[in-house]
Order: C-alpha cells, then structure tokens, then sequence
C-alpha cells in the first residue's frame, strides 16, 4: 500500500486540495493557488487556523507562498522555499509575487524610516528576509540600502539575491550563538534545532527540509562514524533533535536544555541527551 501523501508538503484536506495533487489525492474541490508573500517581519505558520495552536514553523518578511483559501481571517498557504503547508494571519499576506533584489545576511538587522542610524528603527527584520532595493545613500560614512516603501537599512547587513557570502554553513549557524531557542522558530528572534540547520544550510546556497525527522531522511548522505570519521558540518541526529559538529568533538544546536543556540563537548551532550531521548539515530554529512 502506498503511504498516504506528508501533509507538512502537500497541500490537501477532506474538503479541499491543491489541482497539482488531483491525480494522487481525492477532494471534493480542487483549487489553483495564488501568489502572495509576507508583509511583516516574522510569521507563525500553525497546523490548524486556531491562534493558540503551535507553531509548526515560521515564515519570513519578503518570502513567498501559494495561497489556497482564505477564511475567518485565516489563509492555508504552502511557503515556496521548503513547501511547508499550514495556516497563517492572512492580515500578515501581501497578495502577487515578490520582487525581492536582496537578502538580509546578518542575524537580525534594523529597519530605519529613512538613511540615518539615529533615527527610531521602525522594527528589526531576520537573516534570510527578502527585500527590495531602489537605491543607496552615504550619511556620516555609513552606506545605506533605500528599500522601495522609502525606508532604509545598513546596506552591509545585505545581500543580492542568489549571491553567496559564504560556503560554511557552520560559520553560519554560530552567528546565532545565544539566541533564544524556540520551538517552530526560524528566525533570528528565536530559533528550533532544526531551523537553525535550514537556514544556515540555505544561507551558503543548499536547501534544506524544514524538520528533524525530514532532514534525518533525505538530507546529504548518511555516515558511520566508525568508517568514514567526523568532520566540520556534519549533523548528528537524535529522535527529534539535530545540531552541527564544529569538530568532530564540539556540538552546535539550538537547545531545550540552555533555551538557546549552544555549543557544547559532543559527548556531553549525548550523554545528557541520553537521560531523555536516547543514543543518536544517525549522522550525516550535507
């Protein structure tokens, strides 16, 4: 028997399904998405259209979905970068497409009404957050990006899209050292296991599945620590859980034991880990 379709990756429910699924899902209506993207600096992508559920993951200014519905001040979207598929605010949506020039390469930056430092930030946008570009200005030597709303950024804090800064994804995650661990969280403001590999693989141009178990199965190659060693960047893997090896003796992660992006000596914390969750499931190199 075929396995039935990850409703993390497929858009599809009782009642209703994405057109793209009609030949592997049955519903009673099928629906062509729509373009949209996101309009404020960081938002929830939840299981059910209910603001006390958890968060499964997060989506960020400038990114892009598919939109199928939007009801009771809910829209059921499925994020283009990775096709995670869940329920979002739809005051936070933006409908068409986005014309994005760059990407916010430091862990967070600030967001000022105009090309001055001393000005009050209008709010702060995280790493991997797409925004458009129209023009520079130099004040007091600082250079700044012009954004297309008449705001303005710190034009080092920024990227082109598609250029890559860096090819280390380890030197990525580490910019996040001390930022607060949260639980669905993909942002500079609070981060998951999980997501802090996305996005410091996305970062040095790899994509990546959003969550543990995903990464566990299909991302890289899987390696035996006996046979072929460990080495810088690989990823160790527990039942719901994943972190970078800096070395091969020094974990990486963001983790629900400091409430934190840490590292730690890699035994350590498998012995630590261990009292919980067991022996590592796996290891594998991106």
């Amino acid at each position: 028997m075929t396995p039935p379709l990850d409703r993390r990756l497929n858009a599809y429910r009782p009642d209703l399904a994405d057109i793209r699924l009609k030949d592997q899902v049955f519903a009673p209506r099928y629906v062509e998405a729509e373009p949209a993207r996101i309009n404020v600096p960081v938002a929830a992508i939840r299981p059910r259209p209910e603001a006390d559920s958890s968060i499964d993951t997060e989506v960020l200014f400038g990114e892009t979905l598919s939109m199928f519905e939007r009801m009771d001040g809910w829209a059921w979207v499925q994020l283009d970068s990775d096709h995670y598929v869940g329920y979002v605010d739809e005051t936070v949506l933006v409908d068409g497409p986005n014309d994005a020039t760059h990407v916010v390469a430091a862990p967070r930056s600030f967001v000022y009404p105009g090309a001055d430092l001393r000005f009050p930030p209008e709010h702060a946008l995280s790493m991997a957050s797409r925004v458009k570009v129209t023009g520079t200005a130099l004040t007091r030597g600082t250079e700044y990006a012009l954004l297309d709303d008449g705001s303005a950024m710190i034009a080092g804090h920024l990227l082109p899209v598609g250029e890559i800064a860096n090819d280390d994804p380890v030197s990525v995650a580490a910019l996040f050292l001390n930022t607060p661990y949260l639980w669905g969280g993909r942002s500079g403001f609070g981060i998951d296991c999980s997501g802090l590999v996305q996005m410091a693989l996305a970062m040095t141009g790899k994509s990546a599945p959003r969550d543990s178990d995903q990464q566990a199965a299909h991302l890289g190659e899987e390696i035996d620590p006996a046979r072929d060693g460990l080495m810088r960047g690989d990823l160790v893997f527990w039942k719901g859980h994943v972190g970078f090896l800096e070395d091969e003796q020094t974990l990486l992660h963001a983790s629900g034991g400091t409430m934190s992006v840490t590292r730690e000596p890699l035994q350590a914390a498998i012995d630590r880990i261990a009292t919980l969750y067991g022996e590592p499931t796996g290891y594998r190199r991106p």
